[in-house]
């Protein structure tokens, strides 16, 4: 491997203010942690790794909720390590600490307010220049840091070596050279943070300097912050926010200095608004001496690996054609490994556990039979029994994401979203949403621009989600004996061919036609770890069992009460009574069977819900039939693809709706996608029965 030139001597690091201030690094030792319990904050830049640490570390003893009051997800979990409980926190990925962001200001907030004993700072060895801001934002606070210098392997495979002890006497702080995905490293990690954490006093980091220019400055605004800094934000880390503009803690400060010291800083920030320059200015030298003293680069003109198949991945025509065959390949599997075993499930095992019930509630009253037998078992049984869809995807999504191609495909879609006024940033999001709507809208937070965060928000639903593509997997087999992958691509294609007219129009329309900027990074590429695969797999699949418990499990028995009352029969029901009275907009798609409208309207609760509903009011026991067959004998090929893209675009369910309300703050936004999407499913299944009678 080629090296460069020998390295330069460290050179002396400098504090963060001048010795004429109190110094930082003199600051009053962090008091030692208890035994037997640790609090551990995991920090670090998105795509380092961060996840797989934390993963790795909790394996399924971890908890995934979100942020009090916030839409940010968060993740917990413990860890044992030598008689002593690791709580760790998984903070959001971020930049840096300067809180343009929610997740930047969350996780800043978290170190400032609850002050864990330690802080584990994760950082890519093959992008470390990059990742070394964020560390020298960290070094500026309390908080004893330990750094997991992850990815070495990556870093090796594309010609870069960085020497961790010696970054480690550059820093001034504990350095764990980690491979996470293949668990190396991370007992030494953690010792290294257990050990900080029980002795804080022998923290000594080495922190960048602010330039010259404006050490002075920096001392002042000390001076006159030093007996006003509100408790518990450090003293010195506000000085440094103070001068680099940071408008949350500037009014922070601005309310808790008196008049005159509060006109004094406004009128230094003012003569000194440039201060910031210094600030970021000083850090880079910092950075530059770290990468000079600790990291040895590639020969100039290496192609990497990354860069190899970059040349395929992201290429305008070759890299979007990856992007659709890696969506066939999804489909594929699908039907060749997961429809066949979903088949099985509904119709053995269903069927073995409805005799069963039957046969056990013999003593019972004949309404509960009926509600386990008729309502649970075919509502909530059918549901499971398209698990093993529902695990193919997540495993399909999980690996893409896991292998850093998210990436590439969101660079591959930018010029295909600027029509829709959007960027390639925006195609994550939306990426997401082929394993739920949900997490699609809150993962539009990483756009910065308003109005394209409200259009990606806005666009989101009709992205065709696991459980509407898990319906579709369910029912085509039935519905069409050949091509049915064919069909399920042509389906999924027309719900994003749908969503980018209605991005051109809304775009037009509500936000005329504006543009924005697209800068992102792309990942170095690595081999996907099963582990990290496997949990994110689990804890989606967990989450839909649960989903399937609680809300499929409550809208399954009113849809069975729906259907058994008044009687006598299905057809003298309150829900017959509701589906006839909707089926003359049913007719224009040509369905004629008011169970197929009902099944429609209950899929607001959950879209799988579409298919608990089937199971319920068509209620076939036969062995030789499964629900999909009986439900294909009530239509017409051209009305089984209306229904079909009806259900690809109907309204959100909803948990999207109220997730759009908490992310928009507004009922105004929830009402345009759910008026967005009837409007476009109505009309595409009109269309299609119109148009597909007319040709046959």
């Amino acid at each position: 491997m080629m090296r460069n030139a020998p390295r330069q001597p460290i050179q002396p690091i400098l504090k963060l203010v001048t010795p004429a201030c109190h110094d930082a690094g003199d600051a009053p030792a962090a008091a030692p942690a208890p035994a037997g319990q640790l609090t551990v904050a995991l920090i670090g830049q998105p795509n380092v790794g961060k996840s797989t640490v934390f993963n790795m570390l909790t394996g399924l003893s971890q908890h995934v909720g979100n942020w009090p009051g916030k839409t940010v997800e968060q993740k917990t979990g413990t860890y044992r390590y030598d008689g002593t409980t690791l709580s760790l926190v998984d903070l959001p990925g971020t930049y840096s600490l300067t809180a343009n962001s929610e997740e930047e200001r969350l996780a800043r907030d978290y170190l400032i307010r609850e002050r864990p004993d330690v802080v584990i700072a994760v950082v890519n060895a093959a992008a470390l220049e990059r990742n070394l801001y964020l560390v020298a934002e960290l070094l500026a606070m309390q908080q004893p840091l330990v750094l997991g210098l992850n990815m070495l392997d990556v870093a090796e495979q594309h010609g870069i070596h960085v020497e961790p002890h010696v970054l480690e006497a550059a820093l001034g702080v504990p350095v764990a050279p980690i491979v996470a995905t293949k668990n190396q490293g991370l007992k030494e990690l953690t010792e290294a943070a257990t050990r900080l954490a029980l002795h804080p006093d022998a923290y000594r980091p080495n922190r960048p300097a602010i330039r010259p220019e404006h050490e002075p400055v920096l001392c002042e605004v000390r001076g006159l912050i030093a007996d006003h800094t509100p408790a518990p934000y450090p003293q010195d880390w506000v000085a440094l926010k103070l001068l680099e503009g940071d408008a949350e803690i500037t009014a922070l400060m601005r309310a808790a200095l008196p008049v005159e010291d509060r006109e004094h800083l406004d009128a230094l920030l003012l003569k000194h608004e440039d201060a910031y320059l210094d600030i970021a200015g000083g850090r880079y030298e910092w950075i530059g001496r770290m990468m000079r003293a600790a990291v040895t680069q590639p020969k100039a003109g290496a192609i990497t690996r990354t860069a190899r198949i970059d040349r395929v991945a992201t290429h305008p025509i070759a890299g979007l054609a990856l992007l659709l065959g890696l969506l066939g390949v999804a489909f594929w599997l699908t039907y060749t490994i997961a429809t066949p075993i979903a088949d099985w499930l509904s119709t053995q095992v269903l069927g073995a556990l409805d005799a069963l019930a039957t046969l056990a509630l013999g003593w019972a009253p004949s309404w509960l039979s009926a509600l386990i037998t008729d309502g649970l078992i075919p509502g909530v049984g059918t549901v499971f029994a398209f698990l093993p869809i529902l695990i193919i995807f997540f495993a399909i999504l999980g690996t893409l994401e896991d292998v850093g191609y998210l990436a590439r495909g969101a660079y591959v879609m930018d010029r295909f979203m600027h029509l829709m006024g959007l960027h390639g940033k925006s195609f994550m999001p939306l990426f997401l949403g082929f394993g739920c709507n949900v997490p699609a809208v809150l993962g539009s937070r990483i756009i910065e621009e308003r109005r394209a965060r409200w259009l990606t928000i806005l666009l989101a639903p009709l992205v065709p989600c696991t459980a509407r593509l898990a319906v579709l997997a369910f029912l085509i087999p039935a519905f069409f004996v050949t091509g049915a992958t064919l069909i399920s691509f042509g389906l999924v294609a027309l719900n994003l061919a749908v969503l980018a007219v209605a991005g051109i129009v809304v775009n037009k329309l509500a936000f005329r036609g504006d543009q924005t900027a697209f800068i992102m990074e792309l990942p170095l590429y690595h081999v996907p770890n099963g582990r990290t695969v496997g949990l994110y797999v689990w804890n989606n699949t967990v989450s839909f069992v649960k989903k399937a418990g609680t809300l499929i499990l409550l809208a399954s028995m009113v849809v069975w009460a729906l259907s058994s009352f008044p009687g006598p029969g299905i057809d003298n029901s309150v829900l017959a009574a509701i589906g006839r009275s909707l089926e003359p907009i049913g007719q224009l798609m040509g369905l004629n069977d008011w169970r197929i409208i009902v099944a429609l309207l209950t899929s607001f609760f959950a879209k799988e819900n579409t298919i608990a509903t089937l199971g319920i009011l068509f209620n076939t026991n036969a062995e030789s039939v499964t629900l999909a067959q009986e439900v294909a004998l009530v239509l017409v090929p051209a009305a089984r693809v209306a229904f079909l893209a009806v259900v690809m675009l109907f309204i959100p369910c909803l948990a999207t709706v109220a997730t759009i309300k908490q992310e928009t703050n507004s009922w105004r936004w929830p009402a345009a996608a759910i008026g967005l999407t009837l409007a476009l499913s109505l009309g595409a299944g009109i269309v299609i029965y119109q148009v597909a009678q007319l040709i046959g």
